[in-house]
C-alpha cells in the first residue's frame, strides 16, 4: 500500500475519531443534569494540572469561611502602607513597628516603600514568605512571631481590614465569612486583677459584674459596628456603585487570649459573653460566638487548658445561647510532651460545650481515637480544616493530616484558611490542595461548602431536612428547585424568617448558576 494512501487514511481514521468525540460530548451535554457536567468538567481540569484545576475552583462557590483571623488574613502589604499613615516608625533592626518620634535609627513607615529591600524584609517578616526553618527557630515561631511585629496600629483601620479580606472572598464566589478579632478588654482586665482568681467561679462572675464588666459590653459593640459601617462605605454598599464584597455576608467571633493568667482569662471569656448575649437579644448582626485564640502549645495555654474548659462549662451554664467554636487539637508530636496530646479535643467537646473544633490535627494521638471520632460524628461537632496552616505551622500535610479520617468517620468538615494573610494563600488554594492531595470528587468539594454554612452560627433552622444530610430540605421548601429565584410561598416565608436557611438556599442558588455555565 503506497505511503500516501497509509497516511490518507490514518488522517480519515484521526477525523472519524474526532467526529466521535464531539458526538459523544453532545449527546453527554444534551443527556446529562448540570451537575454531571460540571463534575465532567472538574475531572478534565483536574487532568490538565493545577493550574487548570485552579481556574476552575475559583469561581466554584464555597460558601462560608469560618476560621478566619482578621489581623491574620490581611496581607502584610497593607499593614505597611496603613503604618505609614498612622505615622509610625519601622525598627529595621526588628523589623516590627515602632512609636514616633521617628529619629535615627527607626524609619518612618512611610518612606519604607522606597526601600525596596527594606520593604521586602518587612513583607517578609509579617508573613510566611521566603521563611526557611533554621536551628532553634521554626515555622510555628515564625509564624506567631509575625503578630507582634506588626501591632500597634490604630483599631481605626479595621473597616478597611474587613473590606479587603471581604473582598478577596467576594472574588472567590464565597459568600460568608466568620472573622476572630478581639475587641477591647482593659477595664475587665483591671477589675479582674484587683479582684484576684478565685476558683469559685459563679462567686468570682458576681465579683465582675459587681465592679463593672458590662460597662466595656457597649464599647465592644460598638466596635463591630463601626468597622461593618467604614467597610460598606468603602464597598459603596447600598448604592449604584456597590462592590461584590457587598454580597459578602461578614459575622464575628470574640476572641479570648488564653496565654493570660486565669483571673484575666476568666474576666474576658465573661465579658465576651456578655457581649454577644446582648448582640443577640438586640438581634444585632455582630459577635455571634467565642473561641480562644494564641498558641496552644504556650506555657499558660497548657498549664490551664482543663481550667479554662471549666471555665466554659460553667458559663455555658449561665449563657447556653451563646455559640462556642474551640482552637483544640492544633498540636503535633514533639511539640509538646505526649501527655498534652491525649485530651484537649474531647474537653473541648465535652466540658468546652464546642460546636465547632478549629484544627483537630493531633486527633489520633488522643485516648480512644476511634470512641472520639464516633463521638464527634454522632453530635454533629464540625472541624474546621486548616491544610496550608497546618503544613506551615505544624509540618502536618497529606497523608500524615487527619483530613481523610475524619471524612472517613463521618465526621463534618469544611475547609477554612485560618491566617491567609500570614499564609500568602486564599481560600482558592485550600480547595485545590485538598483536591489534589486527597484526589476529592465534584460532589465531595459540594458536601465541604455545604458543610460550612449548615455549621455556621447564623441564627434560624437549617435550609435541609436533617443534619448535614444534603439530599432532601426542610419540609417548607420541597417540590422545588434548591436556590430557585422565586420559591413558593411557603418556602420564602421560612427563609424569611431563618438567616441560616436563607443563606444555605443562596449558596444552592451560586452552584446553580455555576453549574449552568458547562
Amino acid at each position: 500500500m503506497p505511503c500516501s494512501t497509509l497516511v490518507g487514511i490514518m488522517r480519515l481514521k484521526s477525523w472519524l475519531f474526532a467526529c466521535l468525540l464531539v458526538a459523544v460530548s453532545t449527546a453527554y451535554s444534551q443527556t446529562s443534569t448540570p451537575e454531571a457536567r460540571a463534575a465532567r468538567a472538574y475531572q478534565i481540569a483536574s487532568q490538565g494540572g493545577p493550574l487548570a484545576l485552579r481556574a476552575f475552583l475559583a469561581p466554584f462557590p464555597k460558601g462560608a469561611d469560618l476560621h478566619v483571623h482578621l489581623s491574620g488574613a490581611v496581607y502584610a502589604e497593607t499593614f505597611i502602607r496603613d503604618a505609614g499613615e498612622d505615622g509610625l516608625c519601622v525598627d529595621a533592626a526588628t523589623l516590627s513597628f515602632a512609636k514616633p518620634p521617628c529619629a535615627p535609627p527607626l524609619v518612618p513607615a512611610a518612606q519604607v516603600s522606597a526601600d525596596q529591600g527594606l520593604y521586602d524584609r518587612l513583607v517578609n517578616a509579617f508573613s510566611m514568605r521566603s521563611f526557611v526553618p533554621t536551628t532553634g527557630f521554626s515555622g510555628h515561631d515564625q509564624f506567631f512571631s509575625t503578630f507582634g511585629r506588626f501591632g500597634g496600629l490604630s483599631k481605626s483601620h479595621t473597616g478597611e481590614w474587613v473590606d479587603e479580606v471581604a473582598s478577596r472572598a467576594a472574588a472567590q464566589n464565597q459568600q460568608y465569612l466568620e472573622l476572630m478579632d478581639t475587641p477591647a478588654f482593659g477595664h475587665a482586665a483591671t477589675i479582674a486583677h484587683e479582684i484576684g482568681w478565685d476558683p469559685d467561679l459563679a462567686k468570682f462572675r458576681q465579683a465582675l459584674l459587681d465592679r463593672g464588666l458590662r460597662d466595656e459590653v457597649p464599647a465592644d459593640r460598638e466596635h463591630v459596628r463601626t468597622a461593618e459601617t467604614a467597610r460598606r462605605q468603602l464597598e459603596h454598599c447600598g448604592t449604584t456603585q456597590a462592590a461584590p464584597a457587598c454580597q459578602v455576608v461578614v459575622r464575628y467571633i470574640y476572641q479570648v487570649l488564653r496565654g493570660n493568667p486565669p483571673e484575666q482569662v476568666f474576666a474576658q471569656t465573661l465579658l465576651g459573653f456578655e457581649t454577644i448575649q446582648a448582640s443577640m437579644d438586640a438581634h444585632e448582626p455582630g459577635f455571634v460566638g467565642i473561641n480562644f485564640v494564641q498558641p496552644e502549645d504556650g506555657f499558660l495555654s497548657m498549664r490551664d487548658y482543663t481550667l479554662h474548659m471549666k471555665m466554659l462549662d460553667y458559663l455555658h451554664s449561665v449563657y447556653p445561647k451563646v455559640h462556642i467554636s474551640l482552637h483544640a487539637g492544633e498540636l503535633a508530636p514533639g511539640l509538646v510532651p505526649p501527655e498534652g496530646l491525649r485530651f484537649h479535643i474531647r474537653q473541648a467537646v465535652e466540658l468546652g460545650h464546642a460546636e465547632r473544633i478549629g484544627h483537630g490535627v493531633d486527633v489520633m494521638y488522643e485516648d480512644d481515637a476511634p470512641a472520639l471520632l464516633k463521638e464527634l460524628a454522632q453530635k454533629h461537632i464540625m472541624v474546621e480544616i486548616n491544610l496550608s496552616s497546618n503544613e506551615g505551622i505544624l509540618g502536618i500535610a497529606g497523608a500524615d493530616h487527619p483530613f481523610p479520617l475524619y471524612r472517613a468517620a463521618k465526621v463534618p468538615v469544611a475547609l477554612s484558611t485560618d491566617d491567609e494573610g500570614v499564609s500568602r494563600i486564599d481560600i482558592t488554594l485550600e480547595y485545590l490542595r485538598a483536591a489534589l492531595d486527597y484526589h476529592l470528587s465534584y460532589p465531595e468539594l459540594k458536601q465541604l461548602v455545604r458543610t460550612g454554612m449548615e455549621h455556621d452560627f447564623l441564627p434560624g433552622a437549617s435550609l435541609w431536612a436533617a443534619e448535614d444530610v444534603f439530599v432532601a430540605p426542610a419540609a417548607a421548601c420541597k417540590g422545588q428547585p434548591l436556590g430557585a429565584e422565586k420559591p413558593t410561598a411557603p418556602c420564602k416565608a421560612f427563609l424569611d424568617s431563618n438567616e441560616k436557611a436563607a443563606a444555605q438556599w443562596e449558596l444552592e442558588r451560586r452552584l446553580r448558576v455555576f453549574e449552568a455555565k458547562f
